[in-house]
């Protein structure tokens, strides 16, 4: 005879969503906020369908861009998150053009979890679909085309992949590529897709860009080393070098466990 299940307890149920998309943003200035929220509005991203979720640093950075993002991953409640930049006008193309591109994604790799329009699939060869306010179209790359990094004035992650950025990483900067690196990690794929829309600033490589850039790096570099992984039940090494059969076999692991074991006494 089978017991019954604790009374108390809650089955497991795959997520569901109240919208389509959360619109989520870093507000510094209400006037462009407002206006970006317009532009959403009229090109179809309607109330119906949409949530608009605010970070407000109109008075003090109350969130660096790192702490915002992984709030507004927890909290979204729509299929797809969008973070993007204030400066930002949806007058190009509309709904209707992004759920085409998505529908596009699903068909190619049911395992993307990040989109966006610019980014970079290797060295030199940075791609983009994007206009600006002088009237310009910017336009370079094959798509939809998978990309290790991605450009910050609009990403759209999908909600059911969990996804978040490094809580040991602060700033307003390369939060598009750590969250590239963070979803590569847990086997998904990131993308550049033909959805125009018009940003109103080129960038700006400010100080605090090499700053950070240089604590992305080091924290990878230190995630990504070649290293011996020690489980209860098992030993393995992780390199991702050519030379890995030679510092991963046996006889290395001999003297590894012998500096080990001397580093212990001293």
């Amino acid at each position: 005879m089978t017991e019954n299940l604790y009374n108390k307890a809650k089955a497991l149920k795959k997520a569901t969503y109240e919208y389509e998309f959360s619109i989520c943003t870093l507000v510094t200035r209400k006037d462009e906020y407002n206006e970006m929220v317009d532009s959403f509005q009229r090109s179809g991203f309607t109330d119906d369908i949409c949530e608009f979720i605010y970070a407000d640093n109109t008075k003090s950075n109350l969130f660096d861009a790192y702490e915002a993002i992984n709030y507004f991953l927890r909290q979204a409640n729509g299929k797809y998150i969008i973070l993007c930049h204030q400066d930002i006008l949806i007058n190009k193309d509309n709904v209707a053009d992004l759920k085409k591109r998505l529908s596009d994604l699903d068909i190619k790799d049911q395992n993307w979890a990040i989109c966006s329009n610019s980014g970079a699939a290797g060295p030199n060869h940075v791609v983009y679909h994007i206009s600006y306010p002088d009237g310009s179209f910017m336009n370079k790359g094959k798509f939809p085309l998978k990309v290790s990094a991605i450009d910050e004035n609009f990403i759209l992650v999908k909600n059911e992949a969990f996804l978040k950025v490094s809580n040991d990483l602060k700033g307003f900067h390369l939060y598009g590529t750590d969250l590239c690196l963070q979803a590569e990690l847990n086997g998904y794929s990131a993308y550049v897709i033909p959805f125009n829309l018009t940003h109103k600033s080129l960038g700006n490589k400010n100080e605090e860009f090499y700053v950070i850039r240089k604590k992305l790096i080091s924290k990878y570099d230190d995630f990504f080393r070649n290293r011996w992984i020690q489980t209860n039940v098992s030993i393995f090494y992780l390199s991702g070098s050519i030379f890995k059969l030679f510092y991963g076999n046996s006889i290395t692991l001999f003297f590894a466990r012998i500096f080990n074991g001397i580093k212990k006494k001293i």
